[in-house]
């Protein structure tokens, strides 16, 4: 008996179906067009990319989620594979910014300076799969490349902020710190410099722990007690909201004055031209987890969704010119894509500015011509209409058509023209200049 193929997805994949497929491309629709605004342009990267490259250092914790493919052909040699770099030397990408560096690198002699890119697409990353964690899912980024200058934060944050709102998300606030700040804070509570990331990777969980429980973890880790102490009282003495002189005041190396003049002009700058849409915080404890980082890191939460931000980024300007041999400064922000979506499809359904209408037919039917011209008529009154071979029973045929999204039938009289039946609470707003 032969084997039975799976019909479901491979583990910690999913398949997605049309209605949350036409709400995903509505939502990167309106992103795409906020941006465009803004001077973004669209990019793509390929989905694979070299070991070397996605391993080289930038990826934090990712580096070790990376699925890997094997060698192809004469390349693979099984019986003299030695190492892991003997049996495989691609892997797919687990985000859109490593990718990046190597695209301006390879491509910069024919990119326009400074580089406004946008891209919108999958990444993988082989992590233990659990409820709302995915091991393929999609990522949306905006960078800028050549811009030394923080009015490229500024920008990244005005423009996501905006394209948060049109897609109807409300209630935004911007959490922003500087790395170098960060820096500046482990070296001033005794940290040694080479354990700085450990120091960052609890500091992160500054909102989810206890105060007991960061000196815990902190303490296990092998930092000195003296250090914990020093930063638990720092982060504990901090105003409620933060203040940025007090910081620089406290810690009073060059590297934090630098990072507190920075984020006092962003944070002023983009205050004002929010008016009002959002709000903008200094916050201490943001760390991002990217080792690439070396600047301005921020995020995006809302009320909306309670469970963790829905948009980060920040600078990373050593990571081009590793590539590419001269210093790139560069600084992105990625919108967490399937997190909007989620929160999307609780708030809303489909825009009710589309109607989706059934337009039934028999098979057998003399004048098929006459059918399609209805078809085309109705979608030049704005409709999205699909055909559909008149069933048995009609009652069941428009019960099915309802659960599919589906806002009424038409038929076709005898004179040619399409009559609409509309389901019941599906009944559309008129329109303007409408001809129903």
């Amino acid at each position: 008996m032969a084997a039975r193929v799976p019909t479901e997805p491979p583990r910690g994949m999913r398949d997605v179906l049309p209605a949350e497929a036409e709400l995903r491309d509505a939502a990167a629709a309106t992103i795409l067009t906020v941006y465009r605004r803004y001077g973004f342009r669209r990019i793509e990267t390929p989905a694979l990319e070299s070991l070397e490259l996605l391993t080289g250092g930038g990826g934090g914790e990712n580096e070790k989620l990376i699925f890997k493919v094997l060698k192809r052909g004469e390349k693979l040699d099984l019986s003299a594979a030695a190492t892991e770099a003997d049996l495989a030397d691609l892997g797919l990408r687990f985000d859109l910014t490593v990718p990046l560096a190597r695209y301006y690198a390879h491509n910069h002699g024919k990119l326009p300076e400074p580089l406004r890119a946008v891209q919108i697409g999958p990444v993988w990353r082989a992590e233990r799969p659990q409820r709302g964690r995915y091991r393929q899912f999609t990522q949306c980024d905006i960078d800028i490349l050549g811009i030394a200058s923080d009015i490229a934060e500024i920008e990244l944050i005005l423009a996501t902020t905006e394209a948060l709102g049109e897609l109807g998300l409300g209630d935004l606030t911007v959490r922003i710190n500087d790395r170098r700040l960060l820096a500046a804070m482990a070296t001033w509570c005794g940290f040694a410099p080479d354990r700085h990331a450990s120091v960052f990777i609890t500091l992160d969980k500054w909102d989810k722990l206890s105060p007991d429980e960061v000196r815990r973890e902190l303490a296990e880790a092998g930092h000195p007690e003296p250090a914990i102490a020093r930063m638990m009282q720092l982060y504990r003495q901090a105003a409620v909201p933060p203040d940025l002189d007090a910081m620089r005041s406290r810690l009073g190396a060059p590297s934090a004055e630098a990072a507190v003049l920075t984020l006092s002009r962003v944070v002023d700058v983009v205050r004002a031209a929010a008016g009002g849409r959002f709000r903008i915080e200094f916050d201490p404890t943001l760390v991002r987890g990217m080792g690439y980082y070396t600047g301005p890191i921020f995020e995006i939460t809302s009320s909306s969704f309670a469970a963790g931000s829905i948009a980060g980024g920040g600078r990373y300007d050593g990571m081009i010119g590793g590539l590419l041999g001269r210093h790139v400064p560069a600084t992105g922000f990625s919108i967490g894509f399937e997190r909007v979506v989620d929160i999307l499809g609780k708030l809303r359904g489909r825009s009710r500015d589309e109607t989706r209408i059934a337009l039934l037919f028999d098979e057998a039917a003399p004048d098929l011509g006459g059918v399609l011209r209805a078809a085309q008529e109705l979608r030049s009154q704005g409709h999205l209409v699909a055909l559909a071979r008149r069933m048995r029973s009609l009652g069941a045929q428009r019960a099915a058509l309802e659960k599919h999204g589906y806002d009424g039938v038409a038929t076709v009289d005898g004179e040619g023209r399409a009559q609409l039946q509309w389901f019941a609470d599906r009944v559309p707003p008129p329109r303007s200049g409408s001809r129903e």
